[in-house]
């Protein structure tokens, strides 16, 4: 037996090739589940006492060799094609083009880095969530519609177990781990039953915030918009806050940025108002807070959440949010120069 492993050794030391079927034969051959050295070592059972110790460190030896082999034959492979490529005198003159990062990675980054400036950390979750962290515990009634099969995306008619339909989820299990002060961004993909349309869409991005300590005021919230809003589209940007309604805060907003697209103006995407709603806002509902055994009475704290798409069109002008997800290369090749 030491003989033929003497053998597939000498085999493996005069292999050569630079054919990359070739080498993966040679691998499969020896290394495969039914390869060689695998059959070698299931025969060691039946191998006297005496010899198991020379037996297995000879098996061992041919493992290595056969691993030495393959690795010094693939970097010459892939050397050897690289030395092709360069001069392959049919390949353009110019550099090989470098891709870019996609539009709402780039805005996502830049979202986050805007709240880091004053304080923010970013927390993630997952996207297939329960009904608790999703519904119940942001305060949302039995009867809400947000709950309804033409709302939100369940899984295997299952209503306990479903996509994510905000990042607000993410709030909920921060707040049932850790205590006050709490200052945190949640960005993520979410999934929602809409018509696609160029304002709309079933999967989009948010980014959503909270910020719960002692004495947390409306005007925090609206210092904290007004500053992002500034940071992200100019110095110039208006906001406005209009009263809105959400199970999970109250009072509660929704804030609007001067439209970038028409200055104002009035275009399809400000619905010829001269501004645009990019997220929800509000203070934190006492309910959610004692559901995630937070004192009300001691502490109070605002949230807020926004589309990634719906920024990203702000700030680059564009008038359909189905661009983001056709993977079009002529829309892509516009974000070369953006790094973020």
């Amino acid at each position: 037996m030491i003989d033929t492993i003497d053998n597939y050794i000498k085999e493996i030391e005069s292999f050569n090739s630079n054919n990359k079927d070739e080498i993966e034969q040679f691998r499969i051959k020896f290394l495969s589940k039914k390869g060689i050295i695998p059959d070698l070592f299931n025969q060691l059972k039946n191998i006297p006492p005496e010899d198991k110790k020379a037996y297995g460190q000879k098996i061992n030896i041919l493992k290595n060799k056969a691993l030495d082999r393959i690795k010094i034959l693939k970097a010459q492979s892939e050397s050897r094609q690289e030395e092709s490529l360069i001069n392959d005198l049919t390949l353009p003159p110019e550099p090989i083009p470098v891709g870019s990062r996609h539009p709402v990675s780039i805005v996502r980054n830049e979202i986050i880095n805007i709240f880091s400036k004053i304080g923010f950390v970013v927390a993630e979750g997952p996207e297939i969530e329960d009904d608790w962290h999703v519904f119940s515990g942001l305060n949302f009634p039995d009867e809400h519609p947000a709950r309804d099969m033409q709302d939100t995306f369940f899984i295997e008619k299952d209503p306990d177990v479903l996509l994510r339909t905000h990042t607000s989820s993410v709030q909920i299990r921060v707040m049932e781990n850790e205590k006050p002060p709490i200052r945190k961004v949640f960005p993520g993909r979410v999934f929602r039953n809409e018509v696609i349309s160029a304002r709309a869409h079933c999967i989009f991005h948010q980014v959503e915030g909270l910020y719960i300590d002692k004495n947390v005021s409306f005007a925090d919230l609206k210092q904290t918009l007004l500053f992002f809003a500034k940071e992200m589209f100019g110095e110039n940007t208006q906001i406005r806050l209009r009263p809105a309604f959400f199970p999970f805060t109250e009072p509660s907003a929704e804030m609007d940025v001067s439209c970038t697209l028409c200055g104002g103006k009035g275009c399809n995407i400000c619905k010829y108002s001269g501004f645009v709603e990019i997220l929800g806002c509000g203070m934190v509902d006492p309910n959610v807070l004692e559901s995630s055994n937070i004192s009300s009475v001691e502490y109070t704290g605002f949230a807020f959440g926004m589309g990634i798409e719906r920024v990203a069109m702000l700030k680059y002008h564009i008038n359909d949010l189905r661009l983001f997800f056709e993977n079009d290369v002529r829309f892509l090749n516009q974000f070369k120069g953006d790094v973020t």
